[in-house]
C-alpha cells in the first residue's frame, strides 16, 4: 500500500479511518456524553480497567488522558462509529515495551451495538492501518479467558495465543487473568 504517513513510526495527531462499514476517528468533547452511556455498564466494568461508575467526570478525564497519551506517543483511541456518526464503542492500539514493532490492541463495545461485528471490524481495520500506516509488523491482545466475546474477536481476526504465562492480578474486586494473544502483520 504506502509508506509510513509519520515518522519512524509515531502516531500522527489525527487519524480518520474508513472500511468495513465502519469509521475509527479520534474522540472529541461533544462524544463525552456518549461514553457514558457507553462505558457505565456492567460488561465494560467486568472486564477493562475503567472507573466505575462511568459518569460525566470520569469521561473528561478518560479523553484528557487519551490525549496525553497521544502526545506522548505511546497510544491512540478511536471511537468507532457508522457513518462517521455516533460512536458505538472504541479501539485502542498502544506501543508495548516488550518488542519494538509490535503494539497491543484493546476495544470495548457498548452494549446496545454488541453481536454487530464491530469490534472485529476495528480490529481488522487498525490491524491493516497499523501495518502499512505505523510500519508495525505484530499485534497483541491481552484477554481473560473468561471474557468469551474476546476470545472469540480474537480467533475470528486471526490472532492465536501464545504460550507466555499468563498475567493474573486483582482489580475491581475479581481475579483477572490475562493471555497474551499474537497476530503478526506481513509488511
Amino acid at each position: 500500500m504506502m509508506a509510513p504517513d509519520s515518522a519512524e513510526g509515531q502516531f500522527p495527531p489525527d487519524v480518520r479511518l474508513s472500511d468495513l462499514g465502519i469509521h475509527l476517528r479520534e474522540w472529541t468533547d461533544e462524544d463525552l456524553p456518549v461514553m457514558v452511556a457507553l462505558f457505565d455498564e456492567p460488561q465494560v466494568d467486568r472486564w477493562t480497567p475503567l472507573r466505575s461508575p462511568f459518569d460525566f467526570d470520569a469521561a473528561q478525564e478518560y479523553l484528557s488522558q487519551s490525549r496525553r497519551a497521544r502526545a506522548a506517543d505511546r497510544g491512540m483511541q478511536l471511537a468507532i462509529t457508522r457513518d462517521d456518526g455516533e460512536a458505538q464503542g472504541e479501539i485502542l492500539l498502544f506501543r508495548t515495551a516488550d518488542e519494538p514493532g509490535v503494539a497491543e490492541l484493546a476495544y470495548a463495545i457498548g452494549a446496545q451495538h454488541r453481536r454487530e461485528r464491530l469490534a472485529a471490524r476495528a480490529v481488522e481495520l487498525m490491524a491493516g492501518y497499523a501495518r502499512t500506516s505505523l510500519g508495525m509488523r505484530g499485534l497483541v491482545l491481552r484477554i481473560d479467558p473468561a471474557n468469551a466475546a474476546s476470545v472469540a474477536v480474537a480467533r475470528a481476526t486471526g490472532f492465536h495465543l501464545t504460550d507466555e504465562e499468563p498475567m493474573t492480578f486483582e482489580r475491581k474486586g475479581h481475579d483477572i487473568t490475562l493471555h497474551r494473544w499474537r497476530r503478526d502483520l506481513a509488511l
